[in-house]
């Protein structure tokens, strides 16, 4: 069946805008050289997509599709196993996810850089996707944690993705108090190893 025309140019759209800001950065990323990358007045650009904010929720749906099967294909959707098993997978899904973040840089940090507008509010779909990754961290955490309910578990897996992702913010970025780039993986499997080892303590 082939493609409904408008589907195919939003599309090429899409394309444009995930390559500039991977080459560049969101603060790359103008409408009007957007319009001049597909050969089309400025105007048609919006009748495509409502606006920016969606133009680029709908680029950070792709790279959340591409992080979401690097982190499967890392374990992140096994059965949890035993303690010892669980806290190994969870090591591997934080690695992986820096892996990504290196290799994706630009399009990693629009992911959490990118403000809607301030009367704008994030669609259900894109909500769902980023709230869907947690599943990743969700059933070693089962592993881990056996007894904590599924409230708890949820809990644990946004703080424990906290701490991973802020390291890796700020090694990334080459901040002064940052954990040295090529100390970065090292330090987030022991961190997330001591997490898990404390999770895992009695009382």
């Amino acid at each position: 069946m082939e493609q409904d025309p408008r589907a195919a140019r939003r599309e090429a759209l899409v394309d444009a805008a995930e390559r500039r800001i991977a080459e560049v950065g969101l603060s790359g990323l103008r409408a009007r050289d957007l319009a001049r990358d597909l050969g089309c007045a400025l105007g048609a650009l919006y009748s495509l997509v409502r606006d920016m904010d969606e133009l680029v929720l709908r680029v950070g749906s792709r790279t959340l599709a591409r992080l979401d099967a690097h982190l499967s294909a890392a374990g992140g959707e096994t059965p949890a196993g035993s303690p010892q098993e669980a806290t190994k997978r969870l090591a591997a899904i934080a690695l992986a996810y820096g892996a990504f973040a290196r290799d994706n840089l630009n399009l990693w940090r629009t992911l959490f850089e990118y403000r809607l507008a301030p009367d704008a509010e994030v669609p259900e779909w894109s909500a769902q996707e980023q709230l869907r990754l947690f599943r990743h961290v969700l059933g070693p955490l089962a592993g881990v944690a056996p007894n904590a309910s599924q409230a708890e578990l949820e809990m644990m897996s946004r703080t424990l993705f906290s701490a991973v992702h802020g390291v890796y913010v700020i090694g990334l970025d080459d901040k002064l108090v940052a954990v040295p780039r090529d100390a970065l993986d090292s330090q987030v499997e022991g961190l997330v190893r001591l997490v898990c080892a404390g999770l895992a303590a009695p009382g």
